[in-house]
């Protein structure tokens, strides 16, 4: 019913959880493909996927790209394009099959689906983050990729489908699928909130901010990647990378 896809660039570190929380959907067949579209990983991100038995898609990195390259593979009436750092809530899968199925029927006008925001750390700004990216998805139709997109085949392509851009690919897509096409489900997508530790939640913030205004001004992608890239490289100069612990075993997938 479903092909995940998930763009990759060195994902060692969450790629694993990622997978395992797609299991037990695979296990009930609605997941029935997995795709990994790897931009060019120097880590074990691909031996993680050859682990788990994805299928593989080794393209050059960019996430829109990565996402594309990923999407030509898929072969199932229903796609999920899910970052390689979110874990989605067990039993997501339940949620997910209701919307499905209310469109396939035409109980629901066709549309689309995104998982609800929520940052793998403890606090308040953490908590006061999820609350404004749920109001950023549920008023202006504006979910993060973090989020997952769930879509229609039919749909995707009527929209025109991902668009080759190095980031601000996800807000692309959302804002041509229009804010009454898409649906916010109760299930969390809990995504890695290192960047937000790495940099400082305010900073991290603040950037978010600033690459979205850029975007909706018309400013050129490359433009808001060179600015967006610099101000990642000025947050991380100088410091060490703690060492990853090592991987515990990688799942496997076996749709049925």
């Amino acid at each position: 019913m479903i092909s995940v896809v998930i763009p990759t660039l060195n994902a060692e570190s969450t790629l694993g959880p990622c997978l395992a929380a797609l299991v037990p959907a695979a296990l009930d067949g609605v997941v029935r493909q997995v795709i990994i579209a790897d931009g060019g990983s120097t880590d074990q991100t691909i031996a993680i996927a050859d682990d788990a038995g994805a299928d593989l898609v080794v393209t050059g990195p960019g996430r829109g790209q990565q996402i594309i390259a990923g999407l030509a593979e898929a072969r199932s009436p229903w796609l999920l394009i899910l970052h390689a750092d979110t874990i989605l809530e067990s039993g997501w899968e339940a949620e997910a099959s209701g919307f499905m199925e209310s469109v396939d029927t035409g109980s629901r006008s066709i549309g689309a689906a995104a998982f609800r925001f929520k940052l793998v750390d403890a606090g308040f700004m953490p908590r006061l983050v999820d609350k404004f990216v749920h109001f950023r998805s549920t008023l202006a139709g504006l979910p993060y990729g973090d989020q997952g997109l769930l879509i229609p085949r039919r749909l995707h392509e009527e929209i025109g489908g991902y668009s080759p851009l190095p980031l601000m690919e996800d807000i692309d897509i959302v804002r041509r699928l229009g804010r009454k096409r898409l649906t916010i489900l109760t299930s969390c997508a809990n995504t890695s909130a290192r960047r937000f530790l790495r940099e400082g939640y305010i900073k991290r913030i603040v950037r978010n901010q600033i690459c979205l205004a850029m975007y909706a001004t018309g400013t050129n992608v490359e433009r808001i990647a060179t600015y967006y890239r610099a101000q990642s490289a000025h947050s991380q100069g100088g410091e060490s990378v703690s060492p990853v612990a090592e991987n515990p075993p990688t799942p496997t997938i076996k749709p049925s």
